[in-house]
């Protein structure tokens, strides 16, 4: 399969030129497309940028400690939902922790950003930043 940077690429041109491209397969013109269209919600950027500032190695409560730490509010069970889709979609992965007496024997499931995640993030602020950049109402003080 090839990058999806250069596949991007390929299909943008096909698009433009009218056809598609013969150095693309089927099921990567169909990956690029999938993968060109996801873009991370609000619930998922916040969670993501949580469990970096904790080392990338944390689990539901204090990621939900961390958001309110920065006074946005998401709920045990929501922040759960987010990483489960998440890692569906290969962002963040999961190792089990140990058992523990506390949890009446459960373990705890610690998330971290996949380099996949890292570069989605770091995507999204790069176009954040060159949106916000000459936006006279994100310049200076606070309104």
């Amino acid at each position: 399969m090839i990058s999806i940077h250069a596949a991007a690429s390929a299909v943008t041109l096909a698009r433009v030129i009218g056809h598609p491209l013969p150095c693309l397969s089927r099921v990567d013109y169909f990956y690029i497309l999938k993968e060109m269209n996801r873009s991370l919600t609000n619930a998922e950027l916040l969670v993501m940028s949580a469990l970096l500032r904790l080392d990338n190695h944390a689990y539901g409560v204090p990621i939900v400690d961390e958001l309110e730490r920065h006074e946005r509010r998401m709920s045990v069970a929501t922040v759960y939902v987010v990483l489960n889709r998440l890692e569906a979609d290969g962002l963040v992965a999961s190792d089990v922790g140990e058992a523990t007496p506390q949890r009446g024997g459960k373990a705890r499931r610690y998330f971290r950003v996949t380099p996949k995640g890292v570069r989605e993030v770091r995507a999204l602020q790069r176009t954040l930043v060159q949106l916000w950049r000459g936006v006279p109402q994100f310049q200076g003080g606070s309104t």
